[in-house]
């Protein structure tokens, strides 16, 4: 029984000292729902991709406003949008 003591005692000892020697742990940033800044998705009219809208390319296209994933999507459907425009 003495020796069971006398190892938790050693397991405490051990628990608090390795406590205090080691540094603090860096906190990581963490964002609840009232404080996080939470960024509106828009999805890409061309491919379907849905990308947020800060990082979103966008371009008024007839009077209205498209976003876009990539330059190329919005190269693409720009083009499309002018052969419907002229077949009409």
């Amino acid at each position: 029984m003495r020796i069971l003591l006398l190892a938790l005692l050693i397991y405490i000892l051990y628990r608090f000292f390795r406590k205090m020697i080691q540094p603090p742990a860096e906190k990581t940033q963490t964002y609840d729902a009232s404080g996080g800044h939470v960024d509106e998705m828009v999805q890409d009219p061309f491919c379907g991709t849905y990308v947020p809208v800060r990082q979103a390319v966008k371009r008024s296209i007839g009077g209205k406003d498209h976003f876009f994933c990539s330059e190329a999507c919005a190269d693409r459907f720009e083009k499309e949008e002018g052969r419907t425009e002229k077949s009409l």
